[in-house]
């Protein structure tokens, strides 16, 4: 389906090259260090308007993803070991680039005993530890529902702990393989039974081919859940090998959802075609 004629004026806004001081120092310590972003990997339409400002989102445990979710251009696969040494490349990068909020999200890691929870923990502590008073944000698998896992990560005590609904339960089977509506439900009421001071976030995309009346449900859902933050934004096929979208939402009817969220109780909301899941 061809992009409308307004939602290519705002691809063409943020994707038109941005090449600015903070850019190129993010670039070469990303470089340096060998460290991966979401917004590379991904193909996020935000990457030059994000770098611009000096804000990525760090993928950590690999590139390569145990699930095949069929909206998302992470490469399915067998991931090679995890690389011990990442907590401390990703603290040198937060401490070089003078970072006041970190990012991090990964890719599934079925193949791993905890999902990669030891590993999501240590990043936790190590960024913590070297920078004090930086806000840690996490966007993570659903480990399985392991409830052991979970409160491994809670202990290091990220600030913001994310994770994606992304899509209405009767899409699941069709767009988010290997995964359970209900047990990411549980996940983030677990987050906050768990650590009550921690932020919970989620994410949810739109033009699936998800009705108005499934998008109110989760929403509900969510906020049941104890869900704080939400974003909402448009789903935009990485590949014409990905599931194309059914419609293009128009920005009035995000900013319809991003009310009604609101109304709901969500104490942030961010909503609108080129919002991320990792919008700050």
């Amino acid at each position: 389906m061809a992009y409308p004629e307004w939602l290519q004026g705002l691809l063409g806004s943020r994707l038109s090259p941005e090449r600015s001081a903070e850019s190129e120092k993010l670039a070469y310590r990303l470089r340096n260090l060998e460290l991966r972003t979401i917004c590379q990997t991904a193909r996020c339409p935000n990457q030059a308007h994000c770098w611009s400002q000096g804000r990525a989102t760090f993928l950590i445990m690999g590139e390569i993803c145990t699930r095949g979710c069929r909206f998302c251009n992470l490469r399915p696969g067998k991931p090679r070991e995890v690389e011990e040494d990442e907590p401390w490349r990703l603290l040198r990068a937060a401490q070089e680039l003078q970072l006041r909020h970190l990012v991090v999200t990964s890719v599934t890691r079925d193949d791993l005993a905890d999902g990669g929870v030891a590993h999501f923990a240590k990043v936790v502590r190590v960024v913590r530890r070297g920078v004090p008073g930086i806000v840690l944000e996490l966007l993570t698998p659903d480990f399985q529902g392991q409830t052991e896992s979970l409160k491994a990560v809670a202990a290091a005590g990220p600030d913001v702990w994310g994770h994606n609904i992304e899509t209405v339960p009767r899409l699941y089977p069709s767009i988010r393989l290997g995964a359970d509506y209900r047990r990411s439900l549980r996940l983030l009421a677990q987050i906050r039974t768990i650590q009550p001071g921690t932020i919970t976030k989620s994410g949810l995309m739109l033009g699936l081919g998800e009705t108005g009346e499934e998008i109110s449900e989760v929403l509900h859902d969510l906020r049941q859940a104890g869900v704080q933050h939400l974003t909402l934004g448009q789903y935009l096929a990485p590949s014409r090998r990905h599931v194309p979208a059914a419609r293009y939402v128009v920005p009035a009817e995000f900013d319809f959802w991003g009310n009604f969220a609101r109304s709901l109780g969500f104490a942030k909301v961010k909503s609108g075609p080129l919002v991320r899941s990792s919008s700050p």
